[in-house]
């Protein structure tokens, strides 16, 4: 998957793909360096309390802080709002009666056995007591058990114990009652029965027994029950009673405070609410407690954020983005867009400069923003006025509205992320750069730069109004700030792509729509020493632009660029002048005494000496293509024919094996753009129709079919997509401009031997040459076929 998905890269040339890996890297570390987060507060913010601030220091963004006084306030009356819980052991008067009723009966049952036993002592063995007092639960004395052998063990003092432990202990006893009536001040203490979970508020804390109260109730409520009893039997009901109760409502600590801790732990810390650009400290202030808990939870934020993981995320968004933007281009209509290194280090360049551009914009923001106390001055309106449209400018300006368009989306994303991922910010980039880019297409002049920077500002004006009223500020004294720093910013903007144009142009070698005006001037010293040296090849050249620019608008071609090649496509003749057929005046043809061989090696010569003074003239990529593609690869038929008769002359029939056919071939390679392919056209029927005799429009336009359909059905307009329709529309506005200059003219009276002549001044067609490179016959001297037929 991820070959595939790296195919585009994997399948370059190595010094191409090492080009695109370092592009890559470069762009990942200037995201990474550009959306890493600035350090918030500086070092030297680090105050004690009583200092004096040394410079006002403004909140950076958004942010809370944490009360930790009112937070522990807070925490502390929820806990003390927590009731303490008591638990009701219901279940011991259960437990007691249920000891009561083993041991007595227990001994009743030991009782009765040693009774019916032939012995004359019916008192019972200790091991037997301390089984009684093991059931009953508590230590019976000799005295105590020999009244209960006495009553033996009589069930209604096992009942009137029941009785009096029961009433005792269902109303509640607890081991410290003063302890529990401290929680009346609370509100009481929640009651929560041991066996279901149940429970409730209790309030009438005095009802319950202390222990102390729980033994003197003992004998109150067991003196009506006991007043017919024998006095050591009721002392005995009443000691058992009282050892029998115990507290049966105790406190459970450990599950009110883990009450306590959850309530606490349920309150929210108490923050309140620091603004972007409000004033934490004022130069000469005193530091105060709270001034340094504003600083503080400003560095915590600092720290909470890791910095290297930061990068790292960012160092890796913008390699994505990178390899995304070149993948989409790269496969977009226009295919292979960025596949030239220079374009794609251009686009790289123009996006990380940007990048950092927006960058320092925002800093710039922040600071001024920091330093005035003007409310209309915001981080929006000193962004407006910030020329960030100049790159969108530029980058129109030496590639396509396509491109720029996909540059601007980009750009405008990122600054909005840049800008806290703010809308408005977002919203006025995208629209800036679209608007600035779509009025610097075809840039032809430099006043175009000022009018576009007018435009925009105005367009801008347009925009800031309209956030103002999305954003709900009506504010007269904002918008006029808004509007007019937006203004600004369009025309500083259209200054500085002026400015920076002609310097990227030099940088980059790239070709404009205003450098290729300046080489269409025939003033340029190449275009005079052409002319001066090779005067043919320069009138040749002119009609070549001449008819190339009538037909590129008809098939999607610059006509600007298509004339500027015609001009200069034979700019390597200037070497060599008399070796080609226009420049001779006459002269005897050179290529007479030359073998077939050497001429084509000659002729093709001329398209390296021609793509060599291109360089060193800095004529631009465009025009060296046009120079070098403008042949293509197409066959010098009339010495590759010349060198067939000779050879077979000299050594037989079949001598012609031994000529190697691609010496007499140009190198090429085909023509791979429109311009191109209309300069290769119009080359070539150029220098045919001056071999025309009589060369009337029905007769050029018979001549321009047959070479267009040799020139197509040979291939060489396979790479520069012109269509059948494309090749029609060429042929007719050709025949325009071939027509016009071999128009009819009407007959003057000469004074040679007293009879007329034919008063045709403007040109002699010249009489066919053997060293023509275009105008060879071929051995087919046949009608070719029609345009577009197979």
């Amino acid at each position: 998957m991820l070959t595939e998905f790296f195919k585009p890269l994997f399948s370059l040339s190595q010094q191409n793909q090492a080009l695109r890996w370092v592009l890559l890297v470069i762009t990942a570390l200037v995201f990474a360096f550009t959306f890493t987060s600035t350090t918030l507060v500086k070092e030297d913010y680090a105050y004690q309390l009583g200092d004096v601030a040394r410079e006002n220091i403004k909140a950076p963004e958004d942010f809370l802080i944490k009360d930790a006084k009112a937070t522990e306030d807070k925490r502390r009356q929820a806990s003390e709002n927590i009731l303490t819980i008591y638990d009701y052991k219901d279940s011991l008067v259960r437990e007691i009666d249920q000891r009561l009723s083993r041991s007595f009966g227990y001994g009743r049952e030991a009782f009765q056995e040693a009774a019916s036993s032939s012995a004359s002592d019916v008192s019972m063995a200790g091991y037997d007591r301390e089984k009684f007092e093991k059931l009953l639960g508590i230590s019976v004395s000799n005295g105590a058990f020999t009244i209960l052998e006495r009553e033996a063990f009589s069930r209604k003092i096992e009942t009137l114990i029941r009785q009096i432990v029961s009433e005792i202990l269902s109303n509640g006893v607890v081991a410290n009652k003063e302890v529990l009536l401290r929680e009346r001040g609370r509100g009481g203490i929640v009651l929560r029965t041991v066996g279901n979970g149940e429970q409730k508020i209790e309030t009438n804390l005095r009802h319950f027994y202390g222990q102390d109260q729980a033994q003197a109730m003992v004998r109150i409520i067991g003196e009506p029950l006991l007043k017919d009893m024998d006095y050591t039997v009721k002392n005995l009901i009443v000691d058992f009673s009282q050892r029998l109760i115990v507290p049966n409502v105790t406190r459970n600590t450990s599950k009110t405070e883990q009450l306590k801790r959850e309530a606490q732990e349920s309150i929210s810390p108490v923050l309140y609410k620091i603004k972007k650009g409000e004033m934490i400290l004022r130069e000469g202030e005193r530091i105060t407690q709270l001034d340094l808990l504003e600083l503080e939870s400003l560095k915590s934020r600092v720290t909470e954020k890791n910095p290297i993981a930061i990068a790292i995320g960012a160092a890796i968004i913008g390699a994505i983005l990178f390899l995304v933007i070149y993948l989409r281009i790269s496969e977009s209509k226009r295919r292979g867009a960025l596949s030239d290194n220079k374009t794609l280090l251009f686009f790289a360049t123009m996006l990380c400069l940007s990048f950092i551009a927006a960058r320092l914009a925002f800093v710039m923001t922040e600071a001024i923003v920091s330093v005035s106390s003007a409310p209309a001055v915001t981080p929006e309106a000193i962004f407006m006025a910030v020329p960030l449209a100049t790159s969108a400018m530029i980058v129109c300006l030496f590639m396509d509205i396509e491109l720029t368009a996909s540059f601007a989306l980009i750009l405008a994303l990122c600054t909005g992320a840049i800008f806290e991922n703010r809308f408005e910010i977002f919203v006025y980039a995208i629209l800036n750069m679209t608007m600035a880019a779509y009025w610097m297409q075809h840039c032809r002049e430099r006043k175009v730069f000022i009018k576009a920077g007018l435009k925009l500002g105005l367009f801008n004006m347009v925009v800031a109004t309209s956030l103002n009223l999305y954003l709900a500020d009506f504010s007269i004294l904002n918008m006029a700030v808004d509007c007019g720093l937006a203004f600004l910013g369009g025309i500083a903007a259209g200054i500085l792509t002026a400015g920076l144009a002609p310097i990227i142009e030099m940088a980059f070698d790239y070709t404009t729509d205003i450098k290729l005006l300046e080489l269409s001037n025939l003033d340029q010293p190449l275009l005079k020493r052409l002319m001066l040296e090779a005067p043919g090849t320069y009138h040749h050249s002119l009609v070549v632009g001449a008819m190339v620019e009538a037909a590129a608008s008809d098939v999607g071609a610059n006509p600007l660029l298509a004339r500027v090649c015609g001009y200069y496509h034979d700019i390597g003749k200037i070497k060599k002048p008399l070796y080609y057929i226009e420049n001779q005046k006459g002269a005897k043809n050179k290529h007479d005494k030359l073998a077939p061989s050497m001429s084509a090696l000659i002729l093709i010569s001329h398209i390296k000496d021609g793509v060599e003074i291109a360089r060193k003239h800095r004529l631009g990529q465009p025009i060296v293509d046009a120079i070098q593609q403008h042949h293509g690869t197409r066959l010098i038929v009339y010495f590759y024919e010349k060198a067939k008769r000779q050879l077979k002359e000299e050594g037989g029939k079949h001598a012609t094996k031994d000529i190697n056919v691609d010496d007499f071939r140009y190198t090429g390679p085909k023509p791979q753009t429109r311009e191109a392919g209309l300069v290769m056209l119009a080359d070539e029927i150029e220098a045919a129709s001056r071999s025309m005799e009589s060369p009337t429009p029905s007769r050029i336009q018979g001549l321009m079919q047959d070479l267009i359909n040799k020139t197509f059905s040979d291939g060489q307009l396979n790479d520069c997509e012109l269509t059948l329709k494309d090749l029609n529309n060429i042929a007719r506005n050709f025949n325009n401009i071939l027509s016009g200059i071999y128009h009819h003219r009407i007959e003057y009276p000469a004074a040679t031997n007293g009879k007329p002549k034919n008063g045709n001044t403007d040109r002699q067609p010249p009489k066919p040459s053997p060293s023509s490179e275009t105008d060879a016959p071929d051995e087919d001297t046949g009608r070719l076929k029609r345009l577009g037929q197979s």
